[in-house]
């Protein structure tokens, strides 16, 4: 039958981000103390004074959306940190979120009739499960440097620092003996669970002080506490992916709809292309139509214009043909008459008569 110690270490779990939070962020002393360890550990400076600014613990997930699970946690001289386990193990956006945190943390400050000096330390730091960073340092900070590493700012004067603990790195085969804080810290998130039954945790839980005093917060919370925690845990996570299949479900629906006013917007220029092909065709029936009844008149005309033409010149040879007979009867009479005789005889006048002797 397991020792109640033993029930207790292996149902703790300090990878869940909500057991984590609960853990280090519960206002009550052992909590602070855990807290302070763990920061002055992985900060790598004393911390004496914390508090934690978001405490409050969500009763009922299932009317939440997206509850926040970091510690935001502010020191004695205003240095605020915000503490996260990220749980998700993959590296997609983790970068670009770990960024959008700081910049949120440091841009929360209110200056407004301040100078920018008195802007506050602010730290992201952030325990997740994978590896990120292309080397093999389990704890990396960066800052605002330039291509060659030289910092923007003095290193006594920057304000914004990103700390982050890829627990992924961790040599889980190293001999206690040869294992840092840091390390020792996170072998123990990596195994609260297996208790007493894991070596390195018992030689740490009896031997190591800043362990003990993380092993002294687990021991506070019951088995109902941890029953509560993993189902809560549970809870939370079930409602997020109801929400993201919620959320994937509109925006199916969202991608549906827009797909069926794209394929209306298309059927409507369809048909309007089509409307606008028969008018087109229309008028080029009426267009055709016309031109033929103008190349039936263009024919009419030149008919016209021969048929005139024609009757023009067989006016002009009637003509000619009366000409030359009048010539030849006026050259006939002129033997035998006078002018003035032939003008009354031919009812001309003298000057017509001339011309034609």
């Amino acid at each position: 039958m397991p020792t109640r110690k033993e029930v207790l270490m292996r149902s703790a779990n300090l990878l869940n981000d909500f057991a984590f939070k609960y853990v280090f962020g519960e206002d009550c002393k052992e909590a602070n103390d855990a807290l302070k360890s763990l920061l002055t550990v992985f900060l790598e400076r004393k911390v004496n004074y914390v508090v934690v600014k978001n405490s409050e613990m969500v009763k009922d997930y299932s009317k939440m959306k997206s509850p926040r699970l970091d510690l935001l946690v502010e020191f004695d001289d205003r240095t605020t940190v915000d503490l996260e386990m990220q749980l998700r193990q993959t590296k997609d956006n983790l970068p670009i979120r770990f960024s959008y945190y700081l910049a949120r943390l440091h841009g929360s400050q209110e200056l407004e009739g301040k100078y920018y000096g008195e802007l506050k330390e602010t730290i992201v730091l952030v325990f997740f499960n994978v590896n990120l960073i292309d080397n093999h340092r389990m704890c990396n900070t960066f800052t605002l440097k330039n291509e060659d590493g030289l910092s923007f700012v003095k290193e006594t004067e920057d304000r914004m620092k990103l700390r982050t603990i890829e627990m992924a790195k961790l040599d889980v085969n190293k001999p206690l003996e040869d294992m840092n804080e840091q390390e020792k810290m996170i072998y123990y998130f990596l195994n609260c669970h297996k208790g007493m039954d894991d070596s390195k945790i018992k030689a740490m839980i009896e031997s190591d002080g800043v362990i003990q005093m993380l092993e002294k917060r687990v021991e506070t919370i019951s088995d109902d506490g941890w029953k509560k925690i993993i189902e809560d845990f549970r809870k939370l996570h079930e409602n997020e992916e109801r929400m993201e299949r919620q959320l994937e479900l509109e925006e199916a629906q969202k991608a549906k709809e827009e797909a069926r006013k794209v394929l209306q917007e298309a059927n409507k220029l369809k048909q309007e292309a089509s409307k606008l092909k028969q008018e087109v065709n229309k008028l080029k029936q009426e267009a055709d139509k016309k031109v033929e009844e103008a190349d039936k008149k263009v024919e009419r005309a030149n008919k016209q214009v021969e048929d005139a033409t024609k009757q023009t010149e067989l006016e002009t040879k009637r003509a000619d043909v009366a000409e030359k007979q009048i010539q030849d009867m006026i050259l006939r009479l002129s033997s035998t008459m006078d002018v003035k005789a032939m003008a009354i005889l031919l009812n001309m006048s003298v000057d017509e008569i001339k011309k034609y002797i």
